[in-house]
């Protein structure tokens, strides 16, 4: 069975459907998804998250975000650049996030890729914002999966030498990170006209 697309809580708000279905993903609804995000440091953890997300469901990253930032130093490229194989051995033992060896070593080569940009990251990033934004989607059928814009900056980003940074994944990070907004209308975050356009 199809979840709704929105969902009145009990607070009286209406949320899109997938906001309403955990207390973490609530929270993540209410005040991160959609919202302009500029930090550099925030930006990088959150592009980082995402490649761990490929193929999982985002809550799985979410219930996990605290060990994410423990073991990669708050997603301070500096100090994940500096991490070894021993680092990669060591969290491919931990519980506590997903142990993936790809994506590990992708988060420390992005570091790297990181530090070796021209410029800072928040500004390669949101050099892909939407010039134009699209009509709010009025259900998930018309959120796509991947833009041109996406695909742009998956294929700059990894001209840059990062990894784990395709199409569909950079979509998902313009819309957690608000180059995108794609809170449905009748949500109530669509209608507070909090919009990265």
């Amino acid at each position: 069975m199809p979840k709704p697309e929105l969902i009145l809580g009990d607070d009286g708000l209406t949320r899109c459907g997938w906001g309403a279905s955990d207390p973490e993903y609530r929270r993540y609804h209410d005040d991160e998804w959609g919202r302009p995000q500029r930090d550099p440091v925030r930006l990088f953890e959150k592009l980082c998250l995402e490649g761990f997300q490929a193929g999982l469901a985002w809550i799985t990253i979410l219930k996990r975000r605290a060990a994410f930032r423990e073991v990669f130093h708050g997603f301070d490229a500096a100090l994940v650049a500096e991490m070894t194989e021993a680092d990669v051995e060591r969290l491919l033992g931990d519980a506590r996030i997903i142990r993936h060896r790809g994506k590990i070593e992708a988060t420390i080569q992005n570091a790297r890729a990181t530090l070796e940009l021209d410029h800072p990251i928040d500004q390669l990033i949101w050099g892909f914002a939407p010039v134009t934004p699209r009509p709010r989607p009025r259900s998930f059928g018309e959120v796509p999966a991947v833009t041109p814009e996406s695909t742009a900056m998956s294929a700059e980003l990894r001209r840059r030498g990062f990894r784990f940074v395709g199409p569909t994944t950079m979509y998902a990070l313009m819309q957690a990170c608000g180059l995108v907004d794609d809170h449905l209308a009748g949500c109530f975050r669509a209608a507070s006209g909090r919009s990265a356009a």
